[in-house]
């Protein structure tokens, strides 16, 4: 069906809208109130679209729709699909993970303190995000030496003797019974509130009941615990001196912070609970084009917000949008009000320009023009077209070719791109053939990313010498990519005896075109670079390779037979009890058993006495 014909079957209702490129690959997904308007508006002659759209819109070949309840339904849908297939024209975040929270368990009947990355309606207190999560160890360890309360997770139900933290006077230690009395219980929560407050940066308040217990232990001449209170009190004045406090009358919200230029931004965010900052996160994004800024921030809110999140009531943005189903969608999850600010206020806009300066840094910290040294020098070493930002790496793993896979690795902007690794089972090659894997690898692994040049890597390391290097090239030649290729040897002790011109006791690395390899010198950062990366991608093909083997060896060689399902397979060892005698029982013995036929019966002892052969053979070849 062509896409004017579908563009007139297109409901009149809320949704989202799936583009498709080639090979039905999903490049955008977006949402609308009205499916039908939506999708029109792309593809008329006088369609005002920016650039980036326009390009969208030459590569799409078909598309999809899902028809929701409402636009608050739709941006759920967007937003779960947008993070299960990462659309090249969507904004997609690289952070998915949950971020760390201190939970107060105020729900037990001695409350403790534990960190914690999903938030569960318990009933228990829950502070955060901390992002990085450097300050809020240092909190514990405070927290630790300061307030006698328990962290541990033991269940207090029975009582036991105390630990070694009782001993030390940084627990009351609960969990003894001689420390079980009312009086005992109502210090306990005592301590919990005022490390609530103090985690919450309730600080006149702390203060004030410090100063209160202080004076009363003092009045009681209880001069040692007065003292204990007293050493607390400066603990904390000296700790609140390097929090990074602004005013408590901005209460909790997020601030985003937006720098953008030659179609990249840089994101900043600052998380400010009850007038403190206690935590902060900055987003690169790329291929933005010339986005719309409101779009950019509806799109980066929809994805950051849709992992479990601590929601504040406000958020401040740096443009004046009205962001109604975004608002709804966060004020549902919290339970509460959300509303975006763009932060004309005096107070939040010192905060949204603090944000603001921070993405400006963070933007170029990212573009450095220096160019990092071990990079430089690799594409000098090996003389590159380019400086390689993006290294990829392939790599196969067999044991005399059974079980053969392969596996691709990226390098990028420092760190490994975990979400670009790629597993491969080999398909195409029977027997022993390493040249032959890394040639299938590398094709199949350059098809499935051709036409994403966004995606492809500068260089691709592949684990051999000259063969693989061989046949990774003319695997590649099909595809006319913008990418290098070179292959990496181990070093290995010389044969005795045997004469040759290459040095082997290093490591090389081989290249197109050239006969002689280029030698790493030991001790050298890019030598170190390239065996990390091809290191790397050993590990994950081994893994691969050690996974499929040792589900192999579970499996039961019944499993292999047509016409056996788990019911005879279970029927079988009930009544043989092994595997041995069933292999050993006759077609005629294995057929009169209930639920088996003649048929089924000569099949299982042909692909038993197969497998037993097959041993066999394998054990005289080794």
């Amino acid at each position: 069906m062509d896409l004017q014909t579908k563009l007139k079957q297109a409901p009149s209702s809320p949704g989202i809208y799936i583009m498709k490129g080639a090979k039905e690959k999903v490049i955008y997904v977006g949402k609308a109130q009205n499916l039908r308007n939506r999708l029109r508006s792309y593809f008329q002659k006088s369609a005002s679209l920016d650039q980036r759209k326009s390009k969208m819109v030459r590569e799409i070949r078909d598309f999809e729709y899902v028809v929701a309840k409402n636009e608050l339904e739709a941006l759920v849908l967007e937003a779960n699909f947008i993070k299960r297939v990462k659309p090249k024209y969507n904004i997609i975040l690289r952070d998915d993970k949950n971020y760390p929270y201190l939970k107060l368990t105020v729900n037990e009947e001695w409350p403790r303190l534990e960190v914690v990355r999903r938030i569960v309606k318990d009933g228990a207190l829950y502070f955060g995000p901390y992002v990085p999560a450097g300050s809020m160890w240092e909190m514990l360890k405070f927290i630790r030496r300061n307030f006698p309360m328990r962290l541990c997770r033991y269940n207090l139900e029975k009582p036991f003797r105390p630990c070694v933290q009782h001993q030390m006077g940084r627990c009351v230690a609960p969990c003894a019974e001689a420390l079980r009395t009312a009086s005992d219980k109502e210090r306990y929560l005592g301590i919990v509130d005022q490390v609530k407050s103090f985690i919450s940066g309730e600080r006149k308040e702390l203060l004030a009941s410090l100063h209160s217990r202080m004076q009363k232990l003092s009045d009681n001449l209880q001069y040692e615990e007065a003292a204990g209170v007293r050493d607390r009190l400066r603990a904390l004045e000296k700790a609140w001196e390097s929090q990074r406090a602004i005013t408590p009358e901005l209460g909790d919200m997020d601030v985003i912070g937006l720098y953008r230029e030659n179609g990249e931004a840089s994101i900043f965010m600052l998380f400010i609970r009850n007038g403190t900052i206690i935590g902060q996160k900055d987003f690169f994004l790329k291929n933005l084009g010339d986005m719309e800024i409101t779009e950019l921030i509806a799109g980066f809110i929809e994805q950051f917000y849709s992992k479990e999140l601590l929601l504040p009531p406000k958020i401040i943005i740096p443009v004046d949008a009205r962001l109604t189903t975004q608002g709804k969608w966060l004020s549902q999850r919290r339970g509460g009000r959300v509303r975006f600010v763009q932060g004309k206020g005096e107070l939040e806009s010192k905060v949204l320009k603090m944000a603001e300066e921070n993405a400006f840094y963070s933007f170029n910290k990212h573009k450095q023009t220096r160019v990092d040294e071990t990079l430089l020098r690799i594409k000098n070493l090996l003389g590159l077209s380019r400086v390689p930002h993006k290294i990829g790496a392939v790599d196969i793993s067999n044991i005399s070719g059974s079980e053969a896979v392969g596996a691709f690795i990226l390098f990028e902007d420092g760190k490994f791109m975990k979400d670009d690794y790629r597993l491969f089972k080999i398909k195409t090659v029977k027997g022993i053939d390493d040249f032959a894997m890394i040639g299938e690898v590398v094709g199949r692994y350059l098809k499935n990313i051709s036409e994403d040049e966004d995606r492809l890597p500068d260089l691709i390391l592949i684990d051999g010498g000259r063969g693989q290097l061989r046949s990774a090239l003319h695997a590649m030649k099909q595809f006319h990519l913008p990418v290098e290729l070179a292959a990496i040897a181990k070093a290995r002790d010389e044969v005795p005896g045997r004469k040759s011109a290459i040095r082997s006791e290093v490591e090389r690395m081989y290249l197109p075109g050239k006969k002689e390899p280029v030698y790493l010198e030991p001790l050298q950062p890019s030598t170190h670079l390239l065996q990390k990366i091809r290191d790397e991608v050993h590990r994950v093909a081994i893994s691969y390779h050690k996974k499929l083997r040792s589900k192999r060896t579970l499996e039961s060689p019944l499993e292999k037979v047509k016409g056996i399902g788990k019911a005879r397979r279970l029927l079988l060892l009930k009544h043989f009890t092994s595997i041995e005698a069933i292999r050993k029982a006759s077609t005629d013995e294995i057929a009169s058993l209930k639920g088996m036929n003649k048929k089924v019966a000569e099949d299982l002892i042909h692909t038993l006495q197969s497998g037993l052969e097959g041993q066999r053979h394998k054990g005289t070849e080794e």
